[in-house]
């Protein structure tokens, strides 16, 4: 017989684990939340879900609509389409558990503060210094399609890593917004912009009578493949692009942290995932239909000069923000991370300011570094798919459910059964981490050219065109 006092000891030890029926009845401990509401200063707390749609749809179409259609040269129609299909599916799923898990535990800002609550603080520091690291190769490939698209616009009017570095300026300006819900409005013209440019590309190739990249006269071979056979590295690598494309889930957390009503992110990710879906399909299969194995990299540039001027000239708004969402999703990590729980956080004091500028300004430099370093736009994505996006997108997510659901372990058999699918979840981002870094790396050797690295030389193919 148990005395009244341990009853009272056991449940109230008991009553903060259980935190499932105040996330559904809407109701969150708006205590543990990283930005307070309410207070003088800064109110993060402004994103509704409907414009976390526009911010979650734009972190999607952003560099991926670009790449997606030359990764169809190693994987076929049919092979990309499942890709397509497939990875915009699982990174929907990723994306709710890996917010959900976020809402019970409000005190996370980002996906490295979860890794903290499951593997404790060697964990945080890991997948820390993984998000930063994404995050700027991110910034980097959007560094490199702006200069790519001022060496289009120009004829290639001056040197390449200037270009860069002018994107590099642009990108501060526009990442240096410090809330979420007043970059709304300049991401719907990025997304807009990016729309309207790709569209010119896709009708525009539907009326050349052969792809502008192909031999103009004479016999030439299209290379459109219904099912294509790859070797592992190029399959590999072609998957990873495909993936980074989709995988929007470390991007969202830190925008579900700023939203007015956190658990209505979902209503967000199931929107995103159909449209986002429904143009990656659709644009991709037109342009490789069409352009075959002549499709350019970035996609942007194969329908022929005139056309390509045109929808770098619409995309390029869309370009500047796309870098300043990324630069601004590892600056915001930084700045959250030094100055949580001061009351510089919220403020619009010197220390606040100094500390938010400095960390756009390093990382957009670091970004710069890491564009130039790696001057194929393709495989900065692969790689970055692979290295870094592949264990916070599949791994993270499946360790987020295990850790909250450790009965399923012991439960009926369907339980169990739903356990070890996150179990193979893991296992499959674990494959593609190892198997694609190999296959980024193979593919960045086999393209590498000596003195690549911080070349003037155009890289956007307009020269002598």
């Amino acid at each position: 017989m148990a005395f009244p006092s341990e009853k009272i000891a056991f449940e109230t030890k008991q009553e903060p684990v259980v935190r499932e029926p105040s996330l559904k009845q809407g109701s969150l401990d708006e205590d543990r939340e990283v930005f307070k509401t309410g207070i003088d200063g800064v109110d993060f707390r402004t994103v509704t879900w409907q414009r976390a749609v526009i911010i979650f749809i734009k972190t999607q179409i952003a560099i991926g609509v670009l790449g997606i259609p030359g990764a169809l040269l190693s994987l076929g129609a049919v092979g990309g389409g499942l890709c397509i299909v497939g990875y915009q599916a699982l990174n929907l799923y990723t994306s709710i558990v890996a917010g959900n898990f976020r809402n019970r535990h409000p005190e996370c800002h980002t996906i490295v503060d979860m890794a903290g609550v499951v593997w404790g603080p060697i964990g945080r520091e890991i997948i820390g210094v993984v998000f930063v690291l994404a995050f700027v190769l991110c910034t980097g490939s959007s560094l490199l399609g702006i200069s790519i698209a001022f060496n289009a616009l120009s004829d290639h009017g001056a040197c390449s890593v200037v270009f860069t570095f002018v994107g590099m300026v642009l990108t501060i300006i526009f990442s240096s917004i410090r809330t979420w819900g007043k970059m709304t409005w300049p991401l719907l013209i990025g997304f807009i912009s990016v729309i309207a440019g790709v569209l010119v590309v896709v009708i525009g190739v539907t009326f050349n009578s052969r792809p502008a990249a192909a031999p103009q006269t004479g016999p030439y071979e299209l290379g459109f493949y219904v099912i294509a056979y790859p070797s592992f590295a190029s399959g590999i690598t072609a998957a990873c692009t495909i993936f980074v494309s989709s995988c929007g889930c470390p991007g969202y957390l830190p925008v579900i942290a700023e939203m007015k009503r956190p658990q209505d992110f979902r209503k967000a990710a199931i929107i995103v995932a159909i449209l986002v879906g429904a143009v990656y399909l659709s644009f991709s299969m037109v342009m490789y239909r069409w352009c075959g194995q002549w499709i350019a990299s970035p996609s942007l540039g194969s329908a022929g000069p005139l056309l390509k001027k045109v929808a770098y000239g619409i995309a390029l708004p869309s370009l500047i923000v796309s870098a300043g969402i990324f630069n601004h999703t590892s600056s915001k990590y930084l700045f959250v991370r030094i100055l949580r729980d001061t009351k510089h956080l919220q403020s619009n004091s010197l220390v606040h300011w100094s500390t938010w500028i400095s960390c756009n300004v390093g990382v957009c430099l670091l970004a710069f570094i890491m564009a130039e370093a790696i001057p194929v736009f393709n495989y900065i994505l692969a790689l970055l798919a692979a290295l870094f996006l592949a264990p916070m997108s599949l791994i993270c997510p499946a360790f987020f459910w295990m850790y909250d659901n450790k009965h399923y372990r012991s439960g009926t058999f369907s339980q169990k059964l739903f356990y070890g699918v996150h179990i193979l979840l893991a296992a499959l981002g674990t494959f593609m981490c190892i198997g694609g870094t190999y296959g980024a790396i193979i593919s960045i050797k086999d393209s590498y050219v000596p003195g690549s690295c911080f070349s003037c030389a155009d890289n956007s193919n307009t020269v002598g065109v």
